[in-house]
Parts: C-alpha cells; sequence; structure tokens
C-alpha cells in the first residue's frame, strides 16, 4: 500500500506539519537560513510525524498540542541525520551531497545542535512536562547510540544483542518518542500509552534492520549513498554479524577490519551476502518485531488510526528507500 493511502486519516493534517517545518529555515541570519533550507530539500517520507498524529486520534485528538509535536519529531531526525553524516564523513545523503560534503565538519556539527534546539522548542510548545523530559532523555538515549557505535567501529566482537541495543538506541528511541508522546499527548490512558510506545520501539527495530538490509542488496541510486558504507565505516550490521557467524575463519569483513582493504573485501562480503539466505533471514526477525510491534495494537480503540498503524508496519518491513 502506497504511504499516501495509509496517511489518509492523517493527510491534511500532515500537510500543516511540513508548514511548519518549512518554517524553520525563515531565520534572520542568511548562512543558517541557506544552510536549513538545503537540509529540508533532502526530504522524507514523514514518518515519524504520522506516528504522532496516528497515536494522537485514539482518544482527545488536539492538534494545538500534537502539530508541535510531530514537527519536533522531524526536526530532530534532520539533526540526527545531519550529525550522523558529520559524524561518517559521508559525501552524499539521498543522492545528493550532504551539509558536511558542501560547508564543512564544524557547520554540519553547529547546524544539528541548532536543530535539537529547534525540536526542543517545538517540543515545549506541548505544554507537557512529561513529554518535554521523554523528549530530553530521548536525546541522551540516541547520544549514547551513537558514542557505542564510535567506539566499536572495527570492532569485531560484537554479537546480534550489541547490534540490538545500539540500534534501539539509535533508531528505536525515536520512533517510540513519536508513538508514545502522541499518545501521551492524546490523553490515552496509561495502558495503551503503554501499547504505543511498544508498537514504535519495536517497528523502529524493524526499520533499521531493514535499512541494514537495502545497504548490502540496493544500488547506489535507489540509497542515494554507496552500498556497503557501513562497513566502510566499520559498523557491523545483522547481515554482517550473521556472516561472520557463517564463516568464523576466512572472512572479507575480518580481513576488511583487520586491513581496512575496502573496495574488494566489502565488494566480496556483499557477494556473499547476496548470495545466501542471510538477507532471508534478516527480513525474517525484521517481521518478528514487525509482529511484535502490532501484536497488542488491537487493544486499542477500533478507529482508522488502527489500521493506517497497521499497514505502515507492512511499509516499513516491504519497502524500498
Amino acid at each position: 500500500m502506497e504511504l499516501s493511502t495509509i496517511y489518509q486519516p492523517i493527510a491534511e493534517d500532515l500537510i500543516k506539519v511540513e508548514d511548519k517545518i518549512r518554517s524553520v529555515s525563515k531565520v534572520d541570519f542568511r548562512w543558517l537560513s541557506e544552510l536549513i533550507s538545503y537540509s529540508l530539500r533532502g526530504g522524507g517520507k514523514g514518518i515519524r510525524p504520522a506516528f504522532v498524529l496516528l497515536s494522537g486520534k485514539f482518544y482527545n485528538y488536539n492538534l494545538d498540542y500534537l502539530l508541535p509535536m510531530a514537527t519536533a519529531v522531524e526536526v530532530m531526525h534532520m539533526a540526527t541525520l545531519v550529525h550522523d553524516d558529520a559524524i561518517d564523513k559521508s559525501p552524499l545523503r539521498r543522492g545528493r551531497p550532504t551539509i558536511n560534503e558542501l560547508w564543512g565538519e564544524d557547520k554540519a556539527v553547529l547546524l544539528g545542535d541548532y536543530l535539537f534546539a529547534k525540536a526542543g522548542e517545538f517540543t515545549t510548545n506541548t505544554q507537557n512536562l512529561r513529554v518535554v523530559k521523554l523528549f530530553t532523555q530521548t536525546i541522551m538515549t540516541i547520544s549514547s547510540g551513537e558514542l557505542n557505535q564510535a567506539l566499536n567501529a572495527f570492532n569485531l566482537e560484537q554479537t546480534r544483542q550489541h547490534y540490538l541495543q545500539r540500534i534501539s538506541s539509535k533508531t528505536a528511541s525515536l520512533f517510540s518518542l513519536a508513538t508514545e508522546s502522541g499518545a501521551i499527548l492524546g490523553q490515552a490512558p496509561q495502558d495503551s500509552v503503554v501499547v504505543l510506545k511498544e508498537y514504535g520501539y519495536n517497528l523502529g527495530i524493524s526499520f533499521q534492520i531493514v535499512d541494514d538490509i537495502l545497504d548490502f542488496m540496493g544500488t547506489q541510486e535507489e540509497l542515494g549513498k554507496p552500498i556497503g558504507s557501513d562497513l566502510t565505516q566499520g559498523t557491523l550490521t545483522l547481515p554482517s554479524i550473521i556472516l561472520l557467524e557463517r564463516y568464523p575463519e576466512d572472512n572479507p569483513v575480518k580481513r576488511l577490519f583487520h586491513n581496512r582493504d575496502e573496495s574488494e573485501n566489502i565488494k566480496l562480503a556483499i557477494e556473499l551476502v547476496r548470495n545466501s539466505s542471510i538477507i532471508d533471514e534478516c527480513y525474517a526477525i525484521a517481521s518478528d518485531f514487525r509482529a511484535r510491534a502490532c501484536c497488542n495494537l488491537n487493544l486499542l480503540p477500533d478507529i482508522d488510526s488502527r489500521p493506517a498503524l497497521m499497514e505502515l508496519a507492512n511499509y516499513v518491513v516491504n519497502r524500498n528507500r
């Protein structure tokens, strides 16, 4: 199902979120305005704002509070991408030169800081201390996940559990922020808040696993960046961890991490993963987390948000970037 169809219950309000996001670039400092405008033109699918709005529809749908929060999570997501690219020295994001490639790493770091602060400002407009605290805790969680990844670059002593812990910090925490904050601002009872928080968390895990599959299976044109870029950064993802499990001795990932001989070993790793059942195993794990995400949605009120969240979960597992 297309995203436009899934978003139908909140389509008009997502347009309002987009307008608010565009307003972020309207600042007096010309260079800052240019950097923000450029980062906005990268485009996104609006999944995180959709989570906020769909989660907020089950009980008391009040846009006065949900709209700034939906904007906040997307601006926060933009900030994480700008920082990620600066940390990884990535030249491309979604097929376009990154902020750090065009303006330098220092400008990228400062822009990311500005966007985090702007997201925080939007969050305070919810007038809900619980949500503001959740927002700040999520920034700490994401930062700890980034530190974990940086400190373990080119470390072969990482297990599936280490991987799941890392992506729960980096990706799932932002998804669960979106769904939990939407539920809180929609005045959901606590048991429903828990259902929606767990939906966001488990679907975030599923989303990142699929992203990591596509880093092996996609093309540069589809991904907007070189394939195998995680291995280039020394980051072990689920496909490469399973590859190491299957071939513990003679393995191109081992050779890459030991010798930093990138081109040939990355090519061999991609070929080994593509010509095995590893991708199927990864998709099965992603599908399991999708099932966990959706297993308690039937406990929520039977309104149009519920099937939309189910279809959004299916989209996450079946999508291409």
